[in-house]
């Protein structure tokens, strides 16, 4: 059902984009990577882009309706992850990481909303865990993820009158680097393993699939249950 349709990935040069650009693309859909570094997957289209100014998303979008229509599914993956201690942390550093990771799923989220005009109208905003639970010194990125997490809400409210369904997805630990991991790694979560890019990338296919339009405002906690999980010190 996504032959021919355009899915626009952002972040999707690496890590949890890159495997939700290839999953779409295994399903048949056009699908266009944004991201300032070049997305190097084969059947995928790149256009450079910073998804955390206003004036390069807009122009991109624009381009993107001009040369191919109607814009079907968004997936605002790209973020930044930077954790310091609270006392280091600079206006600049701040300002990077709210830009890249929260005022970029308004703006992408605005300007896609713009050109959906057709059957499937979803778009996904990739939270955190990070946005209901903590630990020290996080305290850029936790800000970033909940307010996509309250964003995403919003967003379904004021998109619902366009028939754009608006979900997100909070992974918890996924793996998208080259280290070995450890037994514990793997035996502290439920799940007896940790995440995988594609487990959020057949999510967002779930949540796109217009089969399940019941769905709409939702958070998805994708992280081996440990959110969930009580823990005490032995």
């Amino acid at each position: 059902m996504l032959t021919h349709k355009t899915v626009i990935v952002t972040g999707a040069a690496q890590g949890i984009g890159n495997s939700i650009a290839q999953h779409f693309k295994n399903e048949g859909a056009r699908v266009i990577g944004l991201d300032i570094e070049k997305v190097d997957i084969e059947g995928v289209e790149y256009r450079k882009c910073d998804v955390g100014n206003f004036e390069e998303v807009i122009q991109v979008f624009s381009g993107i309706h001009k040369d191919y229509g109607a814009i079907h599914i968004l997936i605002n993956n790209a973020g930044l992850s930077e954790f310091k201690s609270i006392w280091e942390v600079d206006e600049q550093e701040w300002d990077r990481i709210l830009n890249t990771n929260l005022k970029s799923v308004f703006i992408c989220s605005r300007e896609a909303a713009r050109y959906m005009s057709e059957d499937i109208r979803a778009i996904v905003n990739m939270a955190s865990t990070r946005a209901f639970m903590s630990e020290p010194n996080t305290e850029t990125y936790s800000a970033s993820k909940g307010g996509i997490y309250a964003l995403t809400h919003s967003l379904a409210a004021t998109l619902s009158e366009k028939g754009i369904r608006v979900n997100a997805i909070a992974p918890g630990w996924i793996h998208t680097g080259s280290e070995e991991l450890r037994g514990i790694d793997h035996s502290q979560h439920w799940s007896g393993r940790v995440g995988k890019g594609d487990d959020i990338a057949r999510a967002c296919l779930f949540l796109c699939d217009p089969r399940n339009s019941f769905i709409t405002g939702e958070c998805i906690n994708i992280d081996g249950g440990m959110t969930k999980k009580m823990i005490y010190e032995h």
